[in-house]
């Protein structure tokens, strides 16, 4: 069976439905509002941490903790996934959210204190429907490239209407008395480094996550259990090294883990970009399943302490949203992107009479070696750019 570059054989393609959603609407619907409160709970469990510890150094120890295992939902996830659709319907894995909110809602009032209001503030609800709209249409625009061209109106249309948007929600903020995202929040350096890590790293882990998984199971035939196995030296070396970060930012600084962590991922994606349709486990995957997320895990812990730096306490839910934010729309963009380049070489290798299998895999290479890029390049943008307090 053929595979085309977006990962789905090309002769048809499965429409998603959760464990109790009758239909597609429904699992819009349900999945919206899981967003919603994912929105609502990431600013809100920063704050918490930031009264929790109110000592500047214990608190940046906490987020370097915090940022460094970020990434294990997501992981946790790909492992589990292989167990539960060969043992029990892959329906259940929709019920593991609301088993963790069952258990967490009766602890929450007894391990966490109230945290108190930090003042009154005005609501921006033009600077939030413009910017709520602006993110939904321009990544429903993105997605829409995995089935149109990206000159078609399916795609442009949404994308353009868009980035309108969010130039006129930036307009507001600039001019706002109490805007939603202080510019000045953003234009600090050290989250001027930070946000784009966070994204850029998130779109790096979804997109090895993905494109491994198509090729062990589309191309070299693995089960889907053999699949999340082979993830597992992934896991363990992200949890190693969140464990491992916080002490390297305590002795060379939260920049420096950033940078370091950035040149580590790149290698170990240029180490995947060698892909090829015989490309053996151990000996050409395995070496960049374990440094990419060695990299990627310091990367997350640096900048999550650089996100906060600075950022007064009335403040610290502003600084979880962006942070979720930059967390959410980097596989966005990122996976469309990179999908967009795995497409374009698939089709070039195919139009020289290589085999499907050959094809596609070289177009998933494709795209690895330019996340690899990404990751080079940013690392020397962190490692160049140097926050005011350093010069």
């Amino acid at each position: 069976m053929r595979c085309s570059p977006r990962g789905w054989p090309s002769s048809r393609r499965p429409r998603p439905s959760p464990a109790l959603a009758p239909g597609f609407a429904v699992l819009v619907g349900a999945r919206f509002a899981q967003g919603v409160g994912a929105a609502l709970t990431a600013p809100a469990a920063m704050a918490v941490l930031r009264a929790v510890l109110p000592d500047p150094d214990r608190y940046a120890r906490a987020m370097a903790t915090w940022g460094g295992l970020s990434v294990l939902g997501a992981t946790a996830g790909t492992l589990l996934s292989g167990v539960v659709t060969t043992w029990v319907s892959w329906r259940w894995m929709f019920g593991l959210a609301l088993l963790v909110s069952v258990v967490a809602l009766p602890l929450t009032p007894r391990w966490l204190p109230a945290a108190a209001p930090t003042g009154p503030a005005a609501l921006d609800l033009p600077g939030a429907a413009l910017a709520t709209a602006g993110v939904t249409l321009f990544s429903y625009g993105l997605l829409a490239t995995d089935g149109h061209s990206w000159a078609s109106a399916t795609v442009l249309v949404p994308l353009v209407t868009g980035l309108a948007l969010l130039a006129a929600f930036a307009a507001v903020e600039l001019r706002g008395r109490d805007p939603l995202l202080p510019p000045a929040f953003l234009a600090d350096r050290r989250r001027a480094v930070a946000l784009p890590a966070i994204a850029l790293s998130a779109a790096g882990t979804t997109t090895v996550s993905l494109l491994l998984a198509l090729y062990l199971q589309q191309i070299r035939g693995w089960s889907p259990l053999w699949t999340s196995l082979a993830f597992v030296p992934y896991a363990l070396s992200l949890l190693i090294a969140g464990r491992l970060a916080g002490r390297f930012i305590a002795r060379f600084g939260a920049r420096t883990v950033v940078g370091a962590g950035l040149a580590v991922a790149a290698g170990g994606l240029f180490l995947l970009s060698g892909l090829d349709p015989r490309t053996e486990y151990v000996t050409g995957l395995l070496p960049g399943i374990v440094l990419l997320p060695a990299g990627v895990a310091s990367v997350f812990a640096g900048a999550a302490v650089l996100a906060v730096a600075g950022v007064p306490r009335r403040q610290a839910g502003l600084a979880g949203g962006v942070m979720n934010t930059a967390m959410e729309l980097g596989p966005t963009v990122g996976l469309a992107l990179l999908m967009t380049v795995a497409a374009a070489r698939t089709s070039h290798v195919t139009a020289g009479g290589a085999s499907p299998q050959a094809a596609t895999t070289g177009g998933y290479a494709w795209a690895l070696g330019a996340a690899g890029f990404a990751f080079a390049l940013l690392a020397l943008t962190a490692v160049a750019v140097r926050p005011r307090s350093e010069e």
